[in-house]
């Protein structure tokens, strides 16, 4: 199988871009978005470290012959060992305290991805017409939302919606990503992304655009702009993926 990728990242309404990713190009086994936090500089120095170190260690992986335990254990400690240079810089920098970012990814084993994150940027596969989101936010409202507390609706515009209860840059972050496996499929479409995107499109907007996408980097621009059409406040991230034969 081949994989086409597209990809875009832009302020949007912030003063800087605390968002970054990362495209392990030519070969494509392994895709990552982040989206940092804490306030001046210190958001961007998180998510830049995460996007240096886990590629890293990363590319120590078999991508032809790793069982999927071995994929998980060298996905697992690689964000791990993120997790302890992002905390230990924030203890060591004053300007750094308390840094963090959000992690997604989608890493390639053959034919099998494992899709795993920790924090709120998401992963959706649309297959067969239908928009499935792959990872599950680590936010207090989500948390709600599972204990029957509230509806989704509701969390939506909760004013809790943005905190987060685990990241990289806290002592939660690195207890594991528990990655879903995916075996890919010829015409599956994947999306990456950060909170800016889905704060200014809905799941039915990126169904929609991913559905009528040809050519995976307008996609992405399509999406970007779709969420800073809806109002997204955010840096907006969109990595977009095409499974062809």
């Amino acid at each position: 199988m081949k994989f086409r990728v597209g990809h875009l990242s832009i302020i949007g309404k912030r003063d800087n871009n605390e968002d970054a990713y990362f495209i392990d190009d030519p070969f494509h086994r392994f895709f990552l978005v982040a989206d940092g936090m804490g306030g001046q500089s210190a958001g961007e120095k998180a998510s830049s470290l995460a996007m240096e170190i886990i590629p890293r260690k990363l590319r120590h992986l078999d991508f032809e012959k790793a069982t999927a335990e071995q994929t998980i254990q060298t996905i697992n400690d690689a964000v791990s060992e993120a997790n302890i240079e992002i905390m230990a810089g924030g203890e060591v920098n004053s300007k750094l305290k308390n840094m963090g970012t959000t992690l997604v990814f989608v890493v390639r084993v053959v034919e099998t991805l494992f899709v795993g994150g920790v924090g709120d940027s998401r992963v959706y596969l649309l297959r067969a017409g239908t928009l499935q989101q792959l990872t599950t936010d680590h936010s207090l409202t989500q948390a709600l939302v599972d204990a029957g507390t509230l509806t989704l609706e509701e969390a939506a515009n909760h004013r809790y919606r943005n905190v987060l209860y685990r990241y990289l840059g806290c002592k939660e972050g690195g207890q594991g990503t528990t990655p879903k496996t995916i075996k890919a499929e010829v015409n599956d479409k994947y999306l990456i992304c950060s909170d800016g995107v889905t704060g200014g499109a809905d799941d039915l907007k990126l169904a929609e655009l991913l559905i009528s996408g040809t050519c995976p980097d307008q996609t992405a621009k399509a999406i970007v702009q779709a969420a800073t059409d809806g109002g997204s406040k955010d840096n907006i991230t969109a990595v977009v993926l095409f499974v062809d034969q």
